[in-house]
C-alpha cells in the first residue's frame, strides 16, 4: 500500500514558528525497522575522550572519521573494527568549531568548520589539498553571529557553514548555513558557479532558514535539511527547487547511501537541551527510497544506548549499517538494521513541486 507524504501544515505556519521549535512528524502508519546498537565500538587511546560527536563519515575501506568538539576541535580516524589509527589536522588553523565531515569518491576527507567559516579538503593521508572560505582575523574576536544585519553573501566567504557534498562530475556544494541561508555550487576546482537562497532567511521553495545539512544523489540532485523551516528541500543540479518534504518533523540532518541503489535517511532529532515535550515526539530516523517511497523508521530519544541524544550527523554508506554521531551523549553508535518480512511501504516525498 502506498501513500503520499503530504504535510497538513502550510508554509505560513512553518515561517511563524519560533526558531527553536521542534516539529513532530505528521507522517502516519510508518512501520518500525528493528535494529541493534553497538554503542562503544570505537576504541580510543588511553586518556583520550570524544567530545560532542557532531560529525561522522566512512571511506571506501570502512574507516570511520569522527569530527568532534572537545577542548579543541579534533578529527580522529578509526579502522573498520573501531581501532584508533590517527588524528588528522592536529593544531590546524581551519579547526575551531566542527560541524560536518564527509568523504568523497576518491576517499578525500572534507571538513566543514562553523567556527572558522572554512571547508578543507584533506587527502586520504591527511595532506591539505583545497581550502574554501576564510577564517575571520583573530583581532576581530569571536562572534557567534555577525553584529547587526547580515552582510550580502559573497562568493567565497561563508558565515557558519554546515555541510558539503559533490555531484558525479565533481562539482562542490556547500550549505551556508547559520547566517547566510543559502546553498552554493562550485566547480571541482573551487570556482563559484551558482547559489540558491541569500543572507535573508525565507520559506518559499528555493529559500532557506538555516540549511543544516546537505547531500547530493547519483543524479546530481541536491537534498537540503532546511532546519528552521521544518522541512527538507530537493534541488536540481542548477539549484532550482524540485520539491519539499514537510512531514518528517524538523530537518536536522540527512544521509544518502552510496548505491548503486540509493536510499535516503532523515533524522528528526530531539533538540539541544532536551526542551519540555521533545522526548515524546522526536528522535526517530526515517529510511526512504529516492522516489519518495517510505520504507520505515527506527529509534527513540534516550540518554543511554540504543536511545539517541541529538543525532547531528549520520553515515549510511552501507544502508543496513548506520553510524550516528550524537551531540549531547558525546558518543558514536553503530546501528545494525535488521531485515523485515514486511513489504508494506508508503509514498514519502510529498509537498509542493
Amino acid at each position: 500500500m502506498k501513500r503520499m507524504l503530504i504535510s497538513s501544515m502550510t508554509l505560513v505556519m512553518v515561517a511563524g514558528l519560533p526558531s527553536f521549535g521542534q516539529r513532530k512528524a505528521t507522517i502516519e502508519n510508518v512501520r518500525e525497522i528493528p535494529f541493534s546498537s553497538v554503542p562503544n565500538f570505537l576504541k580510543l587511546p588511553s586518556g583520550e575522550y570524544l567530545g560532542e560527536a557532531v560529525a561522522v563519515a566512512t571511506n571506501s575501506r570502512g574507516h570511520i572519521f569522527v569530527f568532534h568538539r572537545s577542548a579543541n576541535t579534533r578529527l580522529f580516524e578509526f579502522d573498520q573494527a573501531g581501532n584508533f589509527l590517527k588524528e588528522i589536522g592536529s593544531g590546524y588553523y581551519g579547526f575551531e568549531f566542527s560541524h560536518s565531515v564527509r568523504v568523497d569518491k576518491d576517499d578525500n576527507i572534507w571538513t566543514v568548520d562553523e567556527g572558522t567559516n572554512m571547508i578543507t579538503k584533506f587527502s586520504p593521508d591527511g595532506k591539505v589539498l583545497m581550502v574554501l572560505g576564510s577564517r575571520p582575523p583573530a583581532v576581530l574576536g569571536a562572534q557567534a553571529y555577525p553584529v547587526g544585519p547580515n552582510q550580502p553573501a559573497q562568493k567565497y566567504i561563508f558565515c557558519r557553514p554546515t555541510d558539503v557534498g559533490w555531484d558525479p562530475q565533481g562539482n562542490i556544494f556547500v550549505s551556508d548555513g547559520y547566517c547566510n541561508n543559502r546553498v552554493v555550487k562550485y566547480d571541482k576546482n573551487g570556482r563559484f558557479l551558482a547559489q540558491a537562497g541569500s543572507e535573508k532567511p525565507g520559506s518559499a521553495l528555493g529559500e532557506f532558514n538555516l540549511p543544516h545539512a546537505l547531500q547530493v544523489d547519483g543524479q546530481g540532485n541536491v537534498w537540503v535539511a532546511d532546519r528552521t523551516n521544518n522541512r527538507y528541500q530537493v534541488l536540481d543540479n542548477d539549484l532550482k527547487p524540485i520539491r519539499e518534504i514537510t512531514n518528517l518533523g524538523t530537518g536536522w540532518t540527512m544521509c544518502i547511501s552510496a548505491g548503486p541503489h540509493q536510499y535516503a535517511f532523515f533524522s528528526n532529532s530531539n533538540p539541544n537541551g532536551n526542551m519540555p515535550g521533545t522526548w515524546d515526539n522526536t528522535g526517530e530516523i526515517y529510511k526512504a527510497e529516492l522516489d519518495g517511497t517510505m520504507l520505515g523508521r527506527f529509534g527513540r530519544p534516550g540518554k543511554t544506548a540504543p536511545g539517541f541524544q541529538v543525532v547531528h550527523m549520520m553515515d549510511c554508506r552501507n544502508p543496513n549499517e548506520i553510524i550516528v554521531g550524537e551531540i549531547e551523549s558525546w558518543r558514536v553508535q553503530k546501528l545494525i538494521l535488521q531485515p523485515s518480512s514486511a513489504n508494506a511501504a508508503s509514498k514519502t516525498t510529498g509537498g509542493r513541486q
